[in-house]
């Protein structure tokens, strides 16, 4: 098959020129940061997702930071999660000290398995923080009434499900917190970003206090005058500013848009490769409607007669950029050096060794899709 002349990335923002529009007039308004976009922009999310706060951060990362940080997570304290995550997700918990624990996914969603989270709760666990991989909301009613049971916070990482529907209802409500991510490749961005919503006033003001550096105008500061101000926690600064914010919110105007066509491009993908032997296509829980932030397929390597590497190589050398995700959390360097073993999640470790990951954004034109649809059933042949 003959190779394309551009590279087809994994993901791609997707942006016009009402964007650099609304970019620039905060160029050229008297705020570059900590002005009134990021408000703004923060209620716009909150609205579209049904929570009554959202508070906005410079990345996801610092998001997931301020989430573990407002549910007071600190040192001994063990938090539940999954496995097959980018390892910014279990990262923010030992950035407050916590232990992340590492529960097996459902063979059928790639999410984590709540039956999994309930066998690895003990006297320690203080929180449970499920991912939306790929874009697949995961089953939140089953975890929150866990949560619920043990007296647990739920932090959602919902990085890739920002747009993503759970039983007619977008992601973002449901949990104690959640967390939506702005990286270029995500549904909408704002270059580098993140927010949480909550319907939790109190999650709300702590995480606004988070973000600032611990800093806020107190009674006793307000006494002394608009000059003063105090320090009452540890902070970091870790605020989205305006031109994040301004993009952000020229974005949201059309998330629906963006998440209709990564629909289509799934179910072109699932109408093609449907019959196409050695591959397994994704599967959605009922009630669900992912975002498709990733379409994952999983390679039957024996059927294929060729192992995945082989199949990853044929297609990059096609440029077609084909994309594995994720490594399991606890098989890097880093987390094995604390002690974790291969081994811990079976199912996820065996989903690894066999997942592909196929380009899906919503630039992406029918004919794209067709072309890696044809380049997979040579390589598969």
């Amino acid at each position: 098959m003959k190779k394309r002349t551009s590279f087809i990335s994994y993901g791609k923002q997707q942006i016009d020129e009402d964007d650099i529009a609304a970019v620039v007039e905060t160029l050229r308004s008297p705020f570059l940061t900590q002005g009134p976009k990021v408000e703004e922009f923060e209620q716009v999310v909150a609205n579209y997702v049904g929570a009554k706060y959202a508070v906005a951060f410079s990345n996801g990362t610092t998001a997931l930071h301020g989430a573990c940080y407002a549910a007071g997570i600190g040192d001994g304290d063990e938090v539940i999660t999954t496995p097959i995550t980018f390892a910014a997700t279990s990262n923010a918990v030992l950035y407050c000290g916590g232990t992340p624990i590492f529960a097996d996914i459902d063979e059928r969603t790639y999410n984590i398995d709540p039956l999994e989270i309930e066998k690895k709760i003990t006297s320690k666990t203080k929180a449970i923080m499920p991912v939306d991989f790929t874009g697949q909301p995961v089953d939140i009613d089953t975890i929150m009434n866990i949560a619920e049971v043990h007296n647990l916070v739920v932090i959602q990482d919902g990085a890739h499900s920002l747009g993503a529907d759970y039983k007619r209802r977008k992601v973002g409500s449901q949990a104690h917190m959640t967390m939506f991510s702005f990286h270029p490749v995500k549904p909408i961005t704002t270059g580098e970003g993140g927010i949480i919503t909550t319907n939790s006033e109190e999650y709300f003001e702590k995480l606004k206090l988070f973000r600032s550096h611990g800093i806020s105008k107190t009674p006793y500061a307000e006494e002394q005058g608009d000059w003063y101000y105090e320090m009452t926690e540890l902070g970091y600064n870790y605020r989205m500013n305006d031109i994040q914010a301004a993009l952000g919110l020229s974005q949201m105007r059309k998330i629906d848009g963006f998440i209709q066509r990564r629909r289509e491009i799934a179910a072109l993908y699932n109408e093609k490769l449907a019959e196409v032997p050695g591959i397994i296509l994704p599967k959605q829980l009922a009630g669900n409607d992912s975002g498709w932030h990733l379409y994952m397929i999983q390679l039957n390597s024996e059927e294929l007669m060729k192992s995945r590497k082989d199949v990853f190589d044929e297609m990059r050398a096609l440029n077609i950029g084909v994309h594995v995700h994720y490594i399991p959390v606890y098989w890097h360097p880093y987390y094995q050096g604390l002690g974790y073993d291969r081994g811990l999640c079976p199912r996820a470790e065996k989903w690894y060794e066999q997942a592909m990951t196929l380009p899906v954004f919503a630039g992406m034109t029918d004919k794209d899709v067709l072309f890696i649809v044809r380049a997979l059933e040579d390589v598969a042949r």
